[in-house]
């Protein structure tokens, strides 16, 4: 577990969509892609310049590495208040569970009972749980209701 990844909200971006599954295939793309000889013909392809840095800075560069380290929403409500109070996490929070988090909650709804482990077992048992799931295929997806 890199503490790096650990978001003020509670969700862990090692467990992300984004980074445990698009960004490595960005990367095979861009790879199979430069390998065929894409780089040198893809300027002819109506937006290919843009595509093509696009996919060359996720494979090369990567995603974001977590708000707790600059990616992410610098305005996101959460990330301002756990900054502001200087928390390392909101689930530490004396006032969490707050109204920030009725919106993340219907979107995560792993996030409270994973906060709640957090702040009853620690930081090494949510840190368990979050390899666990990485280590079985679980990814976050953020529920569409």
């Amino acid at each position: 577990m890199d503490k790096k990844y650990i978001c003020y909200c509670g969700l862990y971006c090692g467990n992300c969509a984004v980074k445990a599954k698009v960004a490595p295939a960005a990367k095979v793309l861009y790879n199979e892609m430069k390998t065929a000889g894409f780089e040198n013909f893809i300027k002819y392809i109506p937006n290919g310049d843009g595509f093509w840095s696009f996919l060359k800075d996720m494979a090369e560069k990567g995603t974001c590495a977590s708000c707790q380290e600059g990616s992410g929403n610098p305005g996101c409500a959460v990330r301002v208040c756990a900054k502001e109070k200087g928390v390392e996490t909101c689930a530490l929070c004396d006032s969490y569970p707050c109204k920030i988090f009725d919106d993340f909650f219907k979107g995560y709804p792993l996030l409270k009972q994973d906060n709640a482990l957090l702040r009853e077992k620690g930081l090494e048992e949510w840190a368990k749980l979050q390899d666990e799931r990485r280590a079985n295929g679980f990814v976050y997806q953020a529920d569409k209701k």
